[in-house]
């Protein structure tokens, strides 16, 4: 009885298994999976893969740490023979909350002789060997080698990159403790300049550069020959330390290349009660023999002496029966409180401790380790509980089994402690593997169901026929989509796509067909199944042989095709063919073609040696067909000897011309040379034709190029005849070409063309030379050196405004022709370069208004004017605004529809064409876009605007905002009569205007601008000034000596400005002749001084204000009499204060911001004695004579106005004071703001 396949096995004999999860919801116990390949040549070489014999392989002791090392395990430590893996994967499938360590170490591919099968193993650990804490994790990864991540292993692997520079790589290496062993790397060297740069590291991160000694050497060499550079690793008495994962790293300017391996050291096996841990993985120090080893030792701190003495003199503990007691996340801590640096040995270590099995506390007996079933049958898996109240859970391939009502698949029965499941009707799908839970506690088993053997109710039948029919061999199985195998002659039949026998299945019957039998489907056939075998034999014979069609005697000419053809049947059988009783094999030159009844023996050129008897002779018969074949050899002409490329003779015009070329024909052909209809005879003067043995001959003694065209020979003779062509081309120098003409004319350049000459001369252009001169000029130039290919040229680096001419020459191989005819003159012009700077000035619901920049270059041909195009957005349709060109470069686009969006261009245009378009950046909505409005209020109206009675009051208010705003003005609130003041608004400004002002026109101007909602105001104040009127009353308030003390009150009417001083006149009452005393006094009260004893005066006072003078003066109604007194006034001596001072600031100058166009002033006020010189500076440059600037001083009040200010006029300005005592000065910065008007 065959053995059971195990659960879900796959064609190759790879089993796969999953395991259900816990009762509670964890997944179960972690199951090691490793899959064995086998190498190329077992592949290759044909060799199925090891079958198992249906046991269940050993379970492996795994290991209870949470950091697995990948290092392959020997046979002697997981206790089997199983052929070594090169990379295998633990993967835990346990899940809990706890985190666990992962670590994975690339591992060496096994060697090739000791993967010799493909398997997969399903080992389930038991429950005592893996901790608890590592139970129901989810994140819990035992990774051996190269192993991937859970997740990761349905992901296809990336093929590595190939490498660069290593063309040998070290490989991973096993050796003994204390034996040797060396790794080689070689690195190719031809394409490298120097020495390439290489790493050995041990782990991820250690140079092994620095722990070179005893145990560990490095070696370099070089090959001279080869170019090889040869890195060697020595390995010198090996530890057991010194196992691990090692890397070579090899890099060359921007190249890199690396490798990984391995180094397995093995040792014998100690118990580990012999052994003491502590000092057993310990690593040494750097300062003893071993200071050379691979060790981590060196990277950590160093104790002194003293702690070691320390350390060595705590009491003893067994550190064993610690580690078995604690969790594996514990083990790293452990080995650090107890010194142990070797925890990788540690691991090894506790590897090999032998696990005691617990005993289960939920299960009295569990499921046996596998169960057998016939396919139909039942099976009853049973499990004794050792508490019954426990709740069981059924699991099959890690899926929980649920009873359903209507389903009678899985029956579960219940007795006493025993729990029992009843699997009904078993098939194929129920070859799985089982567990059951209780509690915390699982048991798994297998089940393997087995197939019936197939039998062959009705076996196959002889069959007998011939050739070509189909046949078609039967059998009945008795079970059906049951697996058979056809054989013939003990070989299995090939059954592919592209094969003659075909197998189909009808229920339980299996045919297997051969649509045309041929006679070597004869044989013995059999069928096979897994019950029995059936055999019959099958006879094919051939068919008897009719001819439809016999070979037919041909006569053919010499280097014509032969094809002879016969048809026979039965159409599938082979042949031979015969010419003089020798056997013809197939070649280049003759074919042998079969299809179906028809023989064909194809010749594709025949010769003189295929003449002969033909016989061909079908395979498996003894008739035969036969046919002569009869060549004959017509005349030819051998042009192919002159080796005339075209055939075609080429000749100088005037040079004697003899063609002789062979021919051949039996017997000896007649020749006749013919141009045209014209048949040359050997009689000819100049031209004759000659024909003697085997070639004739052409002669022409002095070619023209009438000469030139087809010469036709024909040859005659009783097999046929043969004509052939010569052309005969006469060269010459080429034909003057046409006048070229000059289509288009730039600046400095011109772009011509021309046609071909006429004639050529018999070979072909090989190109022109080009000339020019100035018109009245008779000096030609050449313009090019090197042949133009091409029928176009353009000369450069011509003067703009001159006319010029232009001639061409054709070249080609026998000379240059004649010039041509000079071209029309022509003139160079240059058209302006792009127009500068074109902006948006404005926009509204209809039309767009831009402005631009003159070109920036202009030449001899001027300027006409300028095109002005647009076009909507997301067309190319450009549009002209200007009908006519115009010279202004502002223009308003009109006619647009309101909400469109267009692009503007603008060219320049002159004599020369249109420059280069000057296009704007972005599209423009034609919408006029709401501006709030503003007033720009000049500097000066800022302040009270003052004129005097008579003059005209101009005033130019600027203001912005779209659309146009609307413009009132109101004066102290009421409405301003226009009869009075003439106001005229336009888009960007309002100008007031008073041709002659009046005393009445004084009072604040209120300006309003409104845009729909939104509104601005300014106030303008306004004076105008008259003369003031004279003091109200002059009164002689006392007389005394020769002193008078006048009184007065200021003037009733001040002319509307302030009274700046007063002007004193005195008159002899008897003279009445007035003459002044003092100007420009403040005060209201003044004392006469120095006066005649014995006169009599009048006085009289003027007002003054910035008008001047009032026109009349207040007069003193009494008159005032200097009489001499009998007492004389004794008058003190008083020194008179030194007023002298220099000068000083009492207001500096500060700070100011202008309006480009706007006067601005500098203001400043300085006190001085006597009165100092005023120096305006700008930038430290004395202003002299400038008309820009204008320079007041009144009352020590010293001014600067700038008119009409521009950016360039900015900067640092200093007013300098100078008398004789000193000097001062004081400095300011003026900065001129430029109006930005938005596009």
């Amino acid at each position: 009885m065959p053995e059971p396949t195990k659960k879900d096995e796959t064609p190759n004999g790879q089993p796969e298994e999953s395991v259900a999860p816990d009762s509670n919801g964890a997944l179960p116990l972690p199951e090691i999976s490793l899959e064995v390949s086998p190498p190329p040549e077992a592949v290759a070489e044909g060799k199925e893969p090891v079958e198992t014999d249906g046991k269940k392989p050993e379970p492996t002791e795994p290991e209870p740490s949470q950091a697995v090392v990948a290092q392959e395990p020997s046979p002697a430590e997981n206790g089997s023979n199983q052929p070594q893996t090169g990379g295998v994967g633990v993967k835990e499938q346990a899940e809990s909350d706890n985190a666990t360590v992962k670590e994975e170490v690339p591992c060496s591919p096994p060697p090739p002789e000791e993967a010799n099968s493909l398997k997969k193993l399903s080992i389930e650990l038991p429950n005592d060997s893996v901790p608890v804490p590592a139970m129901g994790r989810k994140d819990s990864v035992w990774s051996l080698g190269e192993g991937q991540a859970p997740e990761d292993l349905e992901k296809p692997i990336d093929t590595p990159p190939l490498s660069t520079l290593l063309i040998e790589k070290p490989s991973s290496a096993t050796v003994t403790v204390g034996g040797d062993v060396v790794f080689v790397a070689k690195v190719e060297a031809k394409d490298l300049l120097r020495k390439p740069t290489i790493k050995w590291f041990k782990g991820k991160w250690m140079d092994l550069a620095s722990k070179t000694g005893k145990h560990l050497q490095l070696k370099e060499t070089f090959d001279r020959f080869t170019k090889i550079h040869t890195f060697e690793m020595h390995i010198i008495k090996a530890k057991d330390n010194y196992a691990g994962n090692y890397r070579c790293e090899v890099s060359y300017k921007d190249k890199f290349d690396s490798c990984s391996f391995d180094l397995e050291v093995k040792e014998a096996e100690q118990g580990s009660q012999s052994i003491d841990i502590r000092s057993a993985f310990k690593r040494s120090s750097e300062g003893q023999d071993d200071a050379g080893e691979l060790d981590f030792s060196g990277l950590l701190k160093h104790r002194n002496q003293r702690e070691v003495k320390q350390q060595d003199d705590t009491p003893d503990v067994d550190v064993w029966e610690i580690l078995k007691n604690a969790r594996p996340d514990q083990y790293e801590k452990i080995a650090f409180m107890y010194g142990i640096t070797d925890l990788r040995g540690l691991l090894k270590r506790m590897k090999k401790i032998p696990k005691e099995e617990k005993k289960s506390e939920a299960f009295a007996k569990k499921l046996e380790p596998a169960y057998q079933v016939d396919k139909g049958g039942k099976i009853r898996l049973v499990v004794d509980l050792a508490d019954p109240t426990v709740e069981l859970k059924w699991y099959k391939n890690g899926q929980e089994i649920r009873p359903t009502p209507n389903q009678r698949k899985y029956i579960f029965e219940h007795k006493g402690t025993q729990r029992i499941m009843v699997i009904n009707n078993c098939s194929m799908m129920d070859d799985a593997a089982y567990s059951v839970a209780a509690g915390d506690e699982k048991c798994s088993t297998e089940l393997f169901v087995k197939e019936l053997p197939i039998k062959i109710v009705k076996g196959i039948e002889p069959v007998k026929t011939t050739v070509n029919e189909r046949i078609e061999l039967e059998c009945e199985v008795s079970e059906e989509g049951a697996q058979v195998k056809w054989m013939k002659n003990g070989v299995e039949v090939p059954t592919g796509v592209r094969s003659r026998y075909r197998v189909k299945c009808e229920g339980t019957k299996h045919f297997l067909v051969i649509d045309d039998a041929s006679k070597e489907d004869t044989g013995t056939y059999s069928v096979m199944a897994s019950g029995g075998t059936s055999e019959a034999h099958v006879q094919v014979d051939l068919k008897p042989l009719k001819i439809y069609q016999d070979l037919q005697d041909m006569t053919v000419k010499l280097g014509e095709p032969i094809k002879l053809h016969c048809e026979i049947y039965p159409g599938n059988v082979p042949g031979r063919w015969y010419r003089n009783g020798q056997l013809i094999q197939p070649s280049d030159r003759l074919n042998i073609i079969h299809r179906n009844k028809i023989h064909r023996l194809e010749i594709a050129t025949s010769s003189l040696h295929d003449a002969g008897d033909y016989t061909f002779v079908p395979e498996g018969y003894s008739q035969s067909l036969s046919a002569k074949i009869h060549i004959i050899d017509p005349p030819r002409v051998h042009l192919d000897s002159l080796n005339f490329p075209d055939n075609t003779v080429t000749i100088v015009a005037g040079n004697k011309l003899r063609l002789e070329i062979p021919i051949s024909g039996e017997p000896a052909p007649r020749v006749v040379w013919m141009k045209g209809e014209r048949v040359i005879l050997e009689s000819g003067h100049r031209v004759r034709a000659e024909t003697y043995g085997d070639q004739t001959s052409l002669t022409i003694e002095v070619t023209e190029r009438e000469d030139s065209g087809n010469y036709k020979i024909v040859l005659q003779n009783e097999a046929g005849e043969d004509t052939a062509s010569v052309k005969i081309k006469v060269v010459d120098i080429p034909d003057a070409p046409e006048a070229p003409l000059v289509p288009v004319v730039g600046g400095d350049w011109c772009s011509m063309t021309w046609e071909p000459p006429k004639y050529d001369g018999g070979s072909p252009i090989l190109g022109y030379f080009v000339e020019r001169k100035k018109k009245q000029s008779s000096r030609w130039m050449r313009l090019n050196f090197d042949l133009i290919k091409e029928t176009q040229f353009e000369p450069k680096k011509m003067i703009e405004g001159v006319p010029y001419e232009v001639r061409i020459f054709a070249v080609n191989a026998i000379g240059v022709s004649k010039p041509s005819e000079p071209s029309k003159a022509f003139t160079p012009l240059a058209v302006t370069s792009e127009p500068t700077m074109l902006v948006v000035d404005d926009v509204t619901d209809t039309t767009v208004t831009v402005k631009w920049r003159p070109p920036e270059t202009i030449g001899a041909a001027g300027l006409d004017g300028y095109l002005v195009e647009y076009c909507i957005e997301g067309t190319d349709d450009w549009v002209i605004s200007n009908k006519e060109l115009t010279e202004k470069t502002k223009y308003t686009i009109t006619g647009l529809s309101p909400g469109c969006k267009i692009l503007v261009r603008v060219k320049a245009l002159n004599a020369a064409g249109a420059s280069a378009p000057r296009t704007l950046q972005h599209s423009i909505l034609v919408k006029e876009v709401v501006e709030p409005p503003k007033i720009r209020v000049p500097r000066h109206l800022k302040m009270t605007y003052t004129r005097r009675v008579g003059e005209a009051v101009n005033l130019v208010v600027p203001f912005m905002g779209k659309p146009r705003p609307k413009v009132t003005w109101l004066k102290d609130g009421q409405a301003i009569e226009p009869t009075h003041v003439n106001i005229r608004n336009t888009d960007c400004d309002s100008i007031i205007f008073i041709r002659k002002a009046e005393r009445s026109h004084s009072g604040k101007y209120e300006m309003s601008v409104q845009v729909e909602n939104h509104k601005d105001t300014a106030i303008i104040d306004i004076q105008i000034v008259d003369l003031p009127g004279p003091p109200q009353a002059v009164t002689i308030e006392d007389v005394w000596g020769g002193n008078v003390a006048l009184v007065w009150t200021p003037p009733k009417d001040n002319g509307n400005a302030p009274i700046t001083g007063y002007t004193i006149q005195k008159a002899d009452k008897k003279t009445m002749e007035w003459y002044t005393c003092i100007e420009h006094y403040h005060r209201n009260c003044i004392t006469i001084t120095e006066l005649v004893v014995g006169n009599e005066y009048f006085f009289r006072i003027f007002s003054e204000n910035m008008c001047g003078l009032s026109e009349t003066a207040t007069q003193t109604k009494k008159s005032a009499l200097i009489v001499k007194e009998g007492m004389q006034l004794k008058i003190h001596n008083f020194e008179d204060h030194d007023f002298k001072e220099a000068p000083k600031f009492t207001q500096p100058l500060i700070n100011t911001f202008a309006i480009a166009g706007y006067n601005a002033t500098l203001n400043c006020s300085v006190r001085a004695n006597p009165r100092a010189k005023v120096i305006w500076m700008k930038n430290k440059m004395i202003i002299v004579d400038d008309p820009r600037y204008r320079m007041f001083s009144n009352q020590g009040v010293c001014t600067l106005e700038i008119r009409k200010p521009s950016p360039y006029d900015g900067g640092m300005y200093t007013c300098k004071a100078i008398n004789d005592l000193g000097e001062a000065q004081v400095d300011c910065k003026l900065e001129v703001k430029v109006q930005t008007q938005e596009l």
